[in-house]
């Protein structure tokens, strides 16, 4: 049971509602964590906006959810590690291996997406302050200084959702019990 409310479209602020029916629409149904940071409307307006900005970025899709997977792992947030294994698996097909791997933050066997998924570990565990070393091995995976920014910018994402989910105590979507 959340410790927060899980608002819907009827109980929702006013503010919120719009944003409600785009992710219902969006996901086929409402996943919680949208219910829960509809409490507070700029925090879900904050998740949606940024949300779309890191779809933007220079790393794909894949490469994206190395991210967030890494993170909500490393975050201990069950929710978005079932919504994000959905993701790879359903809509970018992921290899099974790769998406256990980052569940259990093992070596991945792709060398790219594993520097990636290391320096997303340091990124977090050093808070930014990663090595001389850990930033050129990144780079030497084929990565670009904007994509160490981008890591950032999708563990700021991760870090929003991951920590709301932790705070309420989120419980998964049945939709994404197969994911958990």
């Amino acid at each position: 049971m959340s410790r927060i409310t899980i608002q819907t479209v009827e109980t929702a602020p006013s503010e919120a509602k719009e944003r409600l029916l785009a992710a219902q629409k969006s996901n086929g149904f409402l996943p919680n964590l949208i219910g829960v940071l509809a409490n507070a409307p700029t925090a879900l307006e904050t998740y949606q906006v940024v949300s779309a900005i890191n779809a933007r970025t220079g790393l794909s899709g894949a490469e994206r959810e190395v991210v967030q997977i890494t993170a909500a792992t490393l975050n201990g947030c069950g929710f978005c590690v079932a919504g994000h294994t959905a993701i790879a698996r359903k809509k970018l097909a992921m290899p099974e291996e790769a998406i256990q791997a980052l569940r259990a933050t093992q070596a991945l066997s792709d060398p790219k997406l594993n520097a990636l998924a290391r320096f997303t570990v340091a990124v977090m565990e050093n808070k930014g302050q990663v090595s001389d070393i850990e930033l050129q091995d990144f780079l030497a995976a084929g990565y670009t200084q904007a994509s160490a920014l981008e890591v950032v910018l999708g563990v700021s994402l991760a870090t929003l959702c991951n920590y709301a989910n932790n705070l309420a105590k989120t419980p998964i979507n049945q939709e994404l019990q197969a994911y958990a």
